[in-house]
């Protein structure tokens, strides 16, 4: 899902000289403790009693969200924060649990086989108006994300379904889609193709169920506002103020009451300033926080205990390959690509905890036939190298009959640190290649908005894993995608893309793997930036949030207030 950080300037300093150390406990997946150091009895400014982070009394907890969901119906969403926000109140057959291990949701028990699967729903699967979540709320669901008229970007998702694609594709109608109601109860499934991770599949937004009355009764407003949704998850929504705040309250109707130990999820703030939640978190009015490279003295002092992880995300600027745009020649993005070096993005400009240099779309941690598939199959990404950069510069002008190239706009989104990184390559491009970079900075829902139109040139993009196999980050770019926003098509990655959709035998599918990685790096598709690894603190009062790579994240469905 497509989301942007960036950060601040100096690699000389204290905060600069941390991140060495957390570079290199990152690459061995240590949860930071910070080397021996413990949270104090109460924190610095922390109060006691009601109207804090957490509040035992009301069982209480208040967070912050980084940014306004642009998209709360989730045939449409795309975005993460849409995504965790629904994770929190819609439910799937199945979902991912405290563990990150696939867990049963409102499906009791089902069949995965090679041609297809059957789900059993459970009886007590109910609807946050109480009615009961039906077979056919999951069919309505799918046919509505492959309906051509609801121009879903993630309808892709459920191409694996039978049909799928063809009804996307405005050639069959939607009722052949090879999803069936058999009885209230009982989803059976028809693929389109042998599928070895459908299980995989069925925990994300795009599979969720949607009630077919209650939708057609809002006319079109399904998921704009708080009272134009129905809830089957943990938590209802029972306040959003656009733009300000949205606040979640147990669900009575849940069929597992154990589950959720809160009553309340206080979204209070919205805000993509780390400076700023940094402050709500030393003023105790959230209870967990991202940290930047330069808060990480203070979290020292403050003794927080402080928690990493690689949140599986991959960041890249993404050219617009649509006809009509100079990016879409080759040897102008490939001069781009031979005058940017990601380790300096990462070490010396964004110097954000965590990071890894960016190399491949595939990130490091995806697994391969018998390994990690980077290791299996490296990116060979190639370092910079201005001499040859200016020389495709040279063949780029004449192939475009131009003898400068014009000013090329640079989407980005507006908050400072995603301000710094484009500041950062609109100097690196005009220093190397003499290229005048114009930056437009968007909110996040207005740059999502520009990006689905192709209103760009270059955009500051990233992806994190819908599901747990490459594929997730493999067919990014086919053609058919409509997250591929650059409109990127090319008839040999597509055919890659198609095997590993396809394959059965592991090595085979790695191998097409490794195809298109191939493409993708010598075709300059993309720049790729880094892969992200965050570092937060949380409140010790607060147990139970997971972060996860592949699903809602940060989920605190699970979590719950210790005294």
């Amino acid at each position: 899902m497509s989301t942007v950080i960036t950060s601040d300037d100096s690699f000389t300093s204290a905060a600069g000289r941390q991140l060495l150390i957390f570079a290199a406990l990152a690459i061995s997946g240590i949860t930071l403790l910070m080397l021996g150091l413990s949270w104090a009895s109460s924190r610095t400014g922390a109060a006691s009693g009601s109207n804090n982070a957490v509040d035992p009394v009301t069982n209480t907890l208040t967070v912050f969200l980084r940014e306004e969901p642009p998209q709360l119906d989730s045939s449409k969403a795309t975005d993460t924060v849409s995504g965790s926000v629904l994770g929190h109140v819609v439910e799937g057959l199945l979902r991912y649990d405290e563990h990150n291990q696939i867990a049963p949701g409102v499906a009791e028990s089902w069949d995965i086989r090679a041609d297809g699967a059957t789900f059993r729903l459970r009886e007590n699967a109910r609807w946050s108006d109480g009615r009961p979540v039906t077979a056919d709320d999951f069919v309505f669901a799918w046919q509505t994300a492959l309906d051509p008229a609801n121009a879903s970007e993630y309808a892709f998702i459920l191409y694996p379904v039978k049909n799928g694609e063809a009804i996307n594709a405005g050639e069959l109608p939607l009722e052949e889609l090879g999803a069936v109601a058999v009885d209230d109860r009982t989803l059976e499934v028809t693929f389109e193709r042998p599928l070895a991770y459908f299980d995989k599949l069925v925990t994300f937004s795009t599979y969720y169920p949607i009630r077919r009355d209650f939708y057609q009764s809002v006319k079109g407003a399904f998921g704009a506002d708080a009272n134009r949704i129905l809830y089957n998850g943990p938590f209802v929504i029972s306040r959003w103020v656009h733009g300000a705040s949205l606040k979640m309250d147990r669900n009575p109707y849940y069929w597992n009451p154990d589950r959720a130990k809160l009553q309340t999820i206080d979204f209070a703030y919205i805000t993509s300033d780390a400076n700023a939640s940094l402050n709500l978190f030393k003023d105790d009015k959230i209870a967990y926080t991202t940290l930047l490279a330069e808060n990480l003295d203070d979290a020292m002092q403050q003794r927080w205990h402080i928690h990493r992880f690689m949140d599986g995300g991959v960041f890249y600027i993404e050219f617009n390959h649509r006809p009509g745009r100079l990016t879409g020649n080759h040897h102008l993005r490939k001069a781009m690509q031979l005058a940017t070096e990601s380790a300096e993005l990462v070490y010396k400009v964004t110097k954000l905890p965590g990071y890894l240099p960016g190399e491949s779309l595939f990130p490091v941690w995806l697994k391969g036939v018998h390994g990690f598939f980077r290791e299996e199959y490296p990116a060979n990404y190639p370092h910079m190298d201005l001499e040859q950069a200016r020389r495709h510069l040279e063949k780029a002008k004449q192939e475009l009959g131009l003898k400068v190239i014009p000013p090329l706009v640079l989407l980005s989104g507006d908050n400072p640190v995603s301000n710094i990184q484009a500041e950062y390559y609109q100097q690196i491009f005009r220093k190397h290649l003499g290229l005048d970079l114009k930056i437009d900075k968007q909110i996040f829902k207005q740059r999502l908005a520009k990006m689905l139109s192709g209103d760009f040139d270059l955009v500051l993009a990233g992806w994190g894993p819908d599901y747990d196999d490459p594929l997730t980050f493999g067919d990014l770019f086919a053609s058919w995608n409509l997250n591929n926003r650059g409109r990127y098509d090319n008839p040999e990655l597509d055919r890659w893309v198609r095997v590993a959709q396809d394959e059965q035998d592991v090595q085979k599918r790695m191998d097409a793997f490794g195809e298109i990685q191939r493409i993708l790096i010598e075709d300059a598709v993309i720049l790729p930036g880094y892969e992200r690894g965050v570092t937060y603190v949380t409140n010790p009062q607060m147990k139970g949030m997971v972060r996860r790579a592949v699903g809602p994240d940060p989920d605190f469905s699970n979590a719950w207030i210790v005294d």
